[in-house]
């Protein structure tokens, strides 16, 4: 083999290898953990009992002052975890860990309840969603309701798949991980 041919062998190496590494420094680190779906909203298409089973993490270090975690609060509170709609508050702090563990004990049946809202826990919760009316493919908002053991609450799912969930009184959110608005 020539000098050159191998020259060109190794420049094109070391180009792939710098490509690698600046696709590997650019990937956000949720995206690269694959613990996130990458959207800034909690996200559904198709078939809303399997929405959720992508979604982001939401707990004390991670989308911790959310309106995800308002919309997991409620969650909460619809099967008991939480004892009052004040304890929604889209801030996930130890109150909000220590519900989200025994709801995981008892809903996900997993060994070790971490206390964190993840992919597999938002895939359990998504099980207890119920079609109410409307669709995306009509135009129309899809209206899902969260059945818990306690109390339900209706949630909205737009023509881009961005869920939305009510507060009360009257006022709709969308399940946002970047920001909180949500007041009940």
């Amino acid at each position: 083999m020539s000098s050159r041919s191998n020259r060109v062998k190794i420049a094109a190496s070391a180009v792939g290898m710098l490509t690698a590494a600046t696709l590997a420094l650019s990937t956000s680190p949720a995206s690269a953990s694959g613990t996130y779906s990458g959207l800034a909203y909690i996200y559904g298409a198709g078939t809303y009992t399997d929405d959720w089973g992508d979604e982001g993490v939401t707990d004390t270090t991670h989308n911790t002052d959310s309106n995800a975690t308002c919309m997991w609060q409620q969650i909460l509170w619809a099967d008991g975890y939480l004892t009052s709609t004040t304890q929604i508050d889209g801030i996930f702090g130890a109150d909000t860990a220590t519900a989200t563990a025994n709801w995981q004990r008892h809903f996900t049946r997993a060994a070790s309840a971490d206390g964190s809202a993840g992919k597999n826990t938002w895939g359990n919760a998504d099980n207890r969603l119920s079609y109410m009316s409307g669709s995306e493919a009509s135009g129309k908002f899809l209206v899902v309701a969260y059945n818990g053991t306690h109390h339900s609450f209706t949630l909205g799912r737009d023509e881009n798949g961005k869920y939305r969930f009510g507060d009360g009184t009257g006022n709709w959110w969308f399940a946002g991980y970047n920001y909180r608005t949500c007041d009940f």
